[in-house]
């Protein structure tokens, strides 16, 4: 058996400089030699990835915590008030931003999906943001170079939404954050109707109504799946893919148009069958000045501002708030041929160059419709943002002869009482008329000619019975008898004839003091207002007051005191219709110059004007069918100079003053806007 010896450890040497104690991190590497000492073990690249993670772990939850979600900034909520013609069609968008704010529900589905498609094709099952396009927006920015896309809609909602635009590292960490927050917070539908209603489409329009107005003339919830995704494609830079752009904006956006579409397909939005109805370009409109307060538009404005203002408690600062729909009665076709008429009879019958005294010449006219006194079409002057006033809506100048119809329907509703005023009152009927004496007669023939005044012969009784210097109120009504009517007032009863013109329609502040020549026009009511009271005349005596505005909503939600009123009975209807008799044979003089077709396009009508006796500054025409009523006054004004200016020599010396002109344009207007 051998002998075994034991043979003791000898300890470890110990790695020079530790001094035999055991390092907390063995780096570099004891050991080791050369690089290899450098080079880490796998359980310290693990280690330092777990603290990696937990420190980033640790920061995203301070950001996380510290990072709220603002208020949404004022210029998301700012909208525009939007003005529409009386077919729904837009007229103007006005406000610092161009947005109409509408519900998701309004949109079209198909609409939605372009959007989606093109945007952000996970949108409905991802969290709210996208981590490829976060670390590739960060790394770009971060080197100096050209920021990349790749946000999801919920990113750009709160980019749109909640914070500015500028392109930073800082600003895309908190747009990340609130993304993540906002998706938690907020339904898709929600995200989606948002990012819809404050994206940039071009065009000054921002949010989808807008865009769709501006690109197509229509509300956004008419737009069909081409036009959608039109509309979609200009999200990625209206700069770049607007058609109307030029040729080479035209290649891009035809080119994503059709992109969208069949990603829609690949998506699962839309149907192939669908998607086959869709092959030719949807070409938008040429750019419009939507917002411009050019032409008519600012005198439409101002009218419908004025009766909104009316019929609620908003003011003029409410209405600049913005948010406002308002819907009006103005006709597209009417209030173009109006002014068309209008600037016609201006280019060819006046000439400043030619005669001095057409310098300044102005028109206003108005058209209501007398069964509700809607304004259906106006003209206010040459060019709202350089002719301020509204001629149209404006009192200030004398009405003339066209003021005796009220004269008239108040003699034959409350008869006239003498002179003096002592005694009864005596029937007023069409053929009465003045003596020689001075007292009401009452002619015994229906139709009495006018015969000269003849002193008695030998043997001759003195016939008494009218004539030219004494003619009835019928022959007065169409040849003038402004002293016929001066009595007639006068014997009627001044205040009578006051609340009569009142009752049909006029502004009882637009009413002349009530001296002697009241009766023969010295007041001053608007176009608008006079067009209203002859449609008094033509809706068999009743009344409607003027509106301009059917609807108006805010935030989608109608707001009160917009409910049609009824009429009211200003008339009997037996005397309106007389005055109307009358007024068809006045018109018909009137008229009978002008082109044979105009009239019989017509059909049947009335009107009354300023004539030949009147000597005022103003020429007047004002004449209805049961469908229109419309005025025309025509006057000389200068800014400068508060007085109305002379019409003496306005158009030659054939004008009758001036008078010859305000109905060409009405029969210009009424048979084409008629026909």
């Amino acid at each position: 058996m051998g002998i075994h010896r034991y043979k003791p450890r000898l300890p470890r040497r110990r790695a020079a400089g530790t001094n035999g104690r055991r390092r907390f991190i063995d780096y570099p590497r004891r050991g080791r030699r050369g690089w290899r000492r450098w080079l880490p073990s796998w359980r310290q690249l693990l280690g330092t990835f777990t603290l990696c993670l937990a420190f980033l772990g640790a920061l995203f939850a301070y950001v996380y915590i510290t990072v709220k979600v603002p208020d949404e900034n004022a210029a998301a909520r700012q909208e525009a008030n939007a003005y529409y013609w009386a077919d729904g069609t837009q007229m103007v968008s006005l406000g610092a931003v161009n947005r109409n704010i509408v519900r998701l529900a309004d949109v079209p589905k198909s609409a939605q999906s372009a959007v989606i498609a093109a945007e952000n094709e996970s949108f409905y099952s991802d969290s709210g943001v996208s981590f490829k396009g976060i670390l590739r927006a960060f790394f770009s920015t971060a080197q100096g170079k050209e920021t990349q896309g790749g946000s999801t809609i919920t990113q750009q909602y709160v980019k749109n939404t909640y914070l500015s635009q500028e392109q930073t590292i800082t600003r895309k960490v908190k747009e990340f954050v609130i993304s993540l927050k906002v998706d938690q917070r907020k339904s898709k539908d929600e995200i989606l109707q948002g990012y819809l209603n404050t994206s940039w489409f071009g065009r000054g329009a921002y949010g989808i109504e807008a865009a769709s107005q501006a690109y197509y003339g229509i509300p956004a919830k008419k737009l069909n799946p081409s036009q959608g995704a039109l509309l979609a494609a200009l999200l990625k830079g209206a700069e770049q893919y607007d058609p109307a752009l030029g040729e080479k904006n035209h290649e891009r956006a035809e080119d994503r148009w059709k992109w969208i579409l069949d990603r829609q397909v690949r998506a699962g939005l839309m149907d192939r069958s669908e998607r086959d109805k869709y092959r030719t370009f949807p070409e938008p409109r040429k750019q419009s000045t939507a917002t411009s307060l050019s032409g008519q538009i600012g005198y439409l404005v101002d009218v419908a501002n004025k009766n909104i203002k009316q019929r609620t408690p908003l003011t003029d600062k409410d209405l600049a708030h913005g948010g406002y729909r308002i819907h009006t009665t103005f006709d597209k076709k009417k209030t173009r041929q109006l002014t068309k008429s209008v600037e016609g009879v201006l280019k060819r019958d006046i000439d400043p160059k030619k005669r001095p005294a057409d310098t300044d010449v102005q028109v206003g006219a108005a058209s209501v419709r007398p069964s509700d006194g809607a304004v259906v079409a106006l003209y206010g002057g040459p060019d709202a943002t350089k002719h301020f006033t509204n001629n149209a809506d404006t009192s200030g100048v004398p009405v003339g002869s066209a003021f005796k119809p009220f004269v008239l329907a108040a003699a034959l509703k409350n008869g006239a009482g003498a002179a003096s005023g002592d005694g009864d009152r005596q029937e007023v009927s069409l053929d009465s008329y003045y003596g020689k004496d001075g007292t009401l007669q009452q002619s015994s023939d229906v139709f009495p000619a006018a015969r000269p005044t003849q002193p008695p012969g030998p043997g001759k009784p003195d016939v008494e019975g009218p004539d030219e210097a004494h003619p009835t109120l019928r022959q007065a009504s169409i040849t003038g008898g402004n002293a016929t009517f001066v009595q007639l007032g006068r014997d009627v009863g001044l205040e009578q004839v006051r609340d009569t013109a009142v009752r049909t329609g006029l502004l009882k502040d637009s009413m002349a003091p009530l001296e002697r020549t009241f009766p023969i026009g010295t007041s001053t009511p608007s176009a608008i207002r006079m067009a209203v009271a002859y449609g008094t005349f033509a809706n068999q005596g009743l009344q409607n007051d003027p509106y301009s505005v059917t609807r108006l909503l805010k935030d989608g939600k109608p707001v009160e005191g917009f409910q049609q009123t009824r009429s009211q009975r200003a008339l009997d209807e037996d005397v309106a219709n007389k005055v109307s008799d009358v007024l068809r044979e006045a018109g018909a003089k009137s008229v009978g110059d002008l082109d044979a077709n105009t009239t019989r396009r017509l059909g049947p009508f009335a009107a009354g004007r300023t004539g030949d006796q009147d000597r005022l500054k103003s020429a007047w025409f004002v004449g209805y069918t049961k469908e229109l009523s419309t005025a025309v006054a025509m006057f000389r004004t200068k800014p400068s100079e508060p007085q109305l200016l002379p019409m003496s020599d306005v158009g030659g010396e054939k004008s009758e003053r001036g008078n010859v002109f305000p109905p060409r344009i009405w029969a210009d207007y009424m048979g084409n806007a008629t026909s």
